[in-house]
């Protein structure tokens, strides 16, 4: 008789900084064009985001890191290694709090295995490494980072939980996001990149996946690329930072893709989306979430999970889809789940869940 595998508990955690409503500042300052400027306003305005929390200190004036005397307050833009060195202190103590508070939820105690990912920074030893021995974690505990694969990789790192604890039923694995998107703020006066800047948060996931029956019992995974659409969602490594190249199509295109019916029943195990109670889908903006309710045809109350952590914390990369899993965890009971995220690729994954018995 197979294992099951269960998601037992998330915590989360983000930095104190809000840097949210100074970036809309210092964004609409950039573009010289006042029709443009306008039209930023209002997709600004729109995009049903409050808060976004940053790692970056506060300026000399206690102003955000686009202020005087703040980190990216200089004639050029920070190098990518000034980026990766707050990286390398910054990463590993938010993913240190997002288990501090997965602790407060359930023992954190012999694990044995710990799966991290996080594409927003590279330091070796990796953040792994480093949290692992702050922890005190035994040195024979086997370890994964996961890498650069985006918003989705989450589910890459619950899906890799879900194949060790069926494997090895004793296992217990610890499983982190921790992304620092803010780092990667770039120079420009258009208004595309501005807009997907305009998402991006800072923030920490942690969770606990065991045999023991307790929290969500994990499903089947499932995963697509969409064709022709590689270019739509795309980080390049540069000599200033990690430049986000996010597509207006994108939406449009998961819309699309979505309305395959292959991947609808994949998505859903068979059922209809109105069957589906619980949906913890990937905060990548306002617009990605309304393209998931519409082809999909969910009831908008459905969505509000994941609406709210785009509400609070923006678009975190990989830990977002852990944030919205936790408002499932500790709202109404749900029978049935479907967790989806989206990233580079352009990909879909995900896997569906249940309540616990």
């Amino acid at each position: 008789m197979a294992v099951s595998a269960y998601l037992n508990a998330i915590g989360t955690a983000v930095p104190s900084h809000d840097i949210h409503q100074p970036f809309i500042g210092w964004a609409g300052a950039q573009i010289a064009d006042p029709r443009q400027r306008k039209l930023f306003d209002r997709m600004a305005g729109r995009a049903a985001i409050g808060h976004r929390w940053s790692v970056l200190p506060r300026g000399a004036d206690g102003g955000s890191p686009v202020d005087r005397g703040g980190f990216y307050d200089a004639p050029v833009m920070p190098g990518t290694g000034a980026r990766m060195a707050i990286y390398a202190e910054a990463a590993p103590m938010l993913g240190l709090s997002a288990i501090e508070a997965l602790a407060e939820q359930t023992p954190v105690t012999g694990i044995t295995h710990f799966v991290v990912a996080s594409c927003t920074g590279f330091v070796a030893p990796g953040i792994d490494q480093i949290i692992a021995g702050r922890l005190g974690l035994s040195p024979s505990v086997e370890r994964l980072l996961i890498g650069f694969m985006g918003c989705y990789a989450a589910v890459a790192a619950i899906r890799t939980a879900r194949h060790i604890v069926r494997s090895e039923p004793a296992a217990r694995v610890l499983v982190l996001c921790v992304e620092l998107s803010t780092l990667h703020l770039q120079e420009t006066g258009a208004i595309e990149p501005l807009l997907a800047m305009l998402q991006f948060g800072d923030g920490a996931a942690a969770a606990l996946v065991t045999a023991t029956p307790a929290g969500f019992e994990l499903g089947q995974p499932f995963a697509t690329t969409l064709p022709q659409s590689a270019e739509l969602i795309r980080w390049d490594i540069t000599d200033q930072g990690f430049a986000m190249h996010l597509s207006g199509e994108v939406p449009a295109r998961i819309a699309a893709g979505l309305a395959d019916p292959g991947f609808a029943r994949a998505a859903t195990g068979g059922r209809a989306p109105a069957e589906i109670d619980g949906w913890a889908v990937h905060a990548g903006g306002r617009s990605i979430l309304d393209a998931v309710e519409h082809a999909l045809g969910i009831d908008p109350a459905r969505l509000l999970a994941s609406r709210q952590v785009l509400a609070d914390y923006g678009n975190m990369s990989s830990a977002t889809l852990m944030f919205a899993i936790a408002n499932l965890l500790s709202g109404p009971p749900i029978a049935d789940g479907v967790a989806l995220a989206f990233g580079p690729g352009l990909a879909a994954e995900g896997f569906g869940f249940r309540r616990a018995a």
